[in-house]
């Protein structure tokens, strides 16, 4: 696997000072940092002051005792709101870390953003005829620009908001501070998943429920594709004014993306892996010895497809858990270095066996194919290779970033002619009618652009961005 994939937000609105805001910020981050390990950061309003950090790097190593505490100096804060970042090649810039804290005749408002814009350059353009300076090159900053200039004119932020997401197209989801509020923001489509929850007295969101869990929260509801949620200390409510619209979860989020813990729009991300590789069992039985997964995002889906194949389930590869996924390396020969490194053929549960292999996904080929190599160094007798997901064939506007079609492999070669390239005995991929059915009990609709070119937003019109001409961040 070497998508890039989505960021990761987190807020709360800690009622009466009950909690340390900045600690419960900090502790659900951790549970986030699968979403984002080239950055991360926390700001916390005191009052009327707001203080922030941010740091290349993971949660534990930005947030060492002496910056949580520099954060939490002035009290236990009454509201906060953290982030954890990709990056691509070429933006892994300090300067584009989040949260964003601005000020503006209002006041200040704090932001923290998962997703991508399809409209960015149009709205960069007029905003900057219009005399406004950017400082960053982040989708971020842009909304924020927009809220301001909306709320000088509107009674509330809510408003303002509502105001923005009729300019705004694409992928976000946000947790914004203002000086009284907390709000969380879905796109109408739904492509990033948003939740909300309770700790004691206090409301928190969080880009997945696994979050909110991790610090010992309840998790209340999924926030509605178009929601604005919007928290004060006196209550809770929301503007609904772009709701209605047909949603478009990313399906990646249960393929990859998220971790298999968390309820996502009323599915389990466990389950719809196992799903997966339950129908592909069926979709494409082999005789073997051992099904193995490619951990970690492969693991679920390798024991659906040994349990309805009755093949026995082992563990075939060992992970170096103190090392990030290989999305974070900017280039294929450090992405190649990072799986050597990472994962490890377990030699005695491999050899003289026939083995399928089960991923995510296949994007470029090139590491799946180390992979198979290593295996068969270390004894397997044959590798075959089973995909949890349809062949990945057209680029994401919204998020899940690749630099380059041709980088597809899908794209250059047929089944048969990416089977001979990774070297793998047999390759199934599962098919989009199953893809569809993963996701038991889910409440919305899922976006599958990526293996179909049925983009939920219009990405070709005069919105359109070229994203192998400029790269569209966050």
């Amino acid at each position: 696997m070497s998508l890039h994939e989505e960021c990761g937000v987190f807020g709360i609105f800690n009622a009466e000072l009950e909690h340390n805001a900045v600690q419960e910020t900090y502790l659900a981050l951790y549970a986030l940092q699968h979403r984002g390990q080239v950055s991360c950061g926390i700001a916390v309003r005191n009052g009327k002051q707001v203080n922030c950090i941010t740091g290349m790097g993971t949660v534990p190593n930005v947030f060492n005792s002496e910056k949580l505490s520099s954060l939490i100096a002035e009290g236990n804060g009454n509201v906060a709101i953290g982030h954890v970042r990709y990056s691509t090649h070429g933006e892994e810039d300090e300067i584009n870390n989040q949260p964003m804290v601005m000020s503006y005749a209002r006041g200040s408002i704090s932001v923290a953003n998962n997703g991508c814009l399809v409209n960015t350059a149009q709205l960069r353009n007029r905003l900057q005829n219009e005399g406004a300076v950017f400082q960053t090159n982040s989708n971020a900053e842009l909304i924020v620009h927009c809220i301001a200039r909306h709320r000088l004119q509107t009674e509330n932020i809510e408003t303002a908001i509502a105001e923005t997401m009729k300019e705004i197209e694409g992928a976000y989801s946000l947790v914004i501070m203002s000086p009284k509020k907390l709000v969380a923001v879905r796109d109408p489509k739904g492509f990033r998943p948003l939740c909300l929850g309770k700790l004691g007295n206090s409301y928190v969101v969080a880009s997945e429920s696994c979050a909110i869990q991790s610090i010992g929260a309840e998790f209340i509801r999924d926030i509605e594709p178009g929601e604005i949620l919007v928290i004060n200390k006196d209550s809770i409510y929301s503007n609904k004014t772009h709701c209605g619209q047909k949603s478009s979860l990313c399906i990646f989020e249960h393929v990859y993306t998220a971790r298999p813990d968390s309820i996502i729009d009323g599915a389990s991300v466990h389950r719809a892996r196992l799903n997966a590789g339950k129908f592909l069992a069926q979709e494409y039985p082999v005789e073997a010895d051992v099904v193995i997964g490619s951990p970690d995002s492969g693991l679920d889906a390798a024991i659906g497809y040994a349990t309805e194949s009755k093949i026995p389930y082992g563990i075939g590869l060992i992970k170096n858990r103190y090392i990030g996924r290989t999305f974070i390396q900017t280039t294929q020969r450090q992405r190649e270095r990072s799986v050597q490194i990472k994962l490890n053929p377990l030699g005695k549960e491999i050899e003289g066996k026939r083995v399928v292999l089960v991923d995510d996904s296949i994007v470029r080929g090139t590491t799946c194919a180390k992979l198979i190599n290593r295996l068969r160094a270390a004894g397997a007798k044959e590798v075959h290779m089973r995909i949890a997901s349809p062949p990945f064939i057209n680029p994401c506007y919204f998020g899940t970033d690749i630099s380059s079609k041709d980088k597809l492999i899908a794209c250059r070669l047929d089944i048969e002619g990416i089977r001979k390239f990774i070297g793998a005995d047999t390759l199934g991929f599962l098919s989009l009618e199953s893809m569809h059915k993963v996701a038991e009990n889910s409440n919305v609709s899922f976006c599958d652009a990526c293996f179909t070119g049925d983009y939920p937003i219009d990405v070709t019109g005069p919105n359109y961005i070229d994203k192998f001409d400029q790269r569209i961040k966050k």
